[in-house]
């Protein structure tokens, strides 16, 4: 594929095996296809859900060598919609 989408980024604390296979994938792909990542945990806290800070680290070097980071700030459109919310 061209173009890798990983959605939720770190929203579920990754295991060691896992974390390895998913630098596998940041790996290969660097410099050899788009990915796009969307996640709301900034960098400093993917060492704890990849369980190996280096390996964090080793990631963000790859995608931020190309990569273009968008910040979005606001409130959340599911929150501001939400059926639930409180009035």
């Amino acid at each position: 594929a061209d173009l890798l989408i990983l959605d939720e980024w770190g929203y579920v604390p990754v295991d060691r095996e896992g974390s390895q296979l998913l630098f596998r994938v940041v790996a290969d792909s660097y410099e050899s296809r788009s990915l796009v990542i969307t996640t709301n945990l900034e960098f400093s806290k993917w060492g704890s859900v990849f369980t190996d800070d280096q390996m964090a680290a080793a990631m963000i070097d790859r995608l931020a060598h190309h990569g273009h980071l968008l910040v979005f700030e606001g409130e959340s459109y599911r929150m501001k919609h939400a059926l639930m919310k409180q009035r």
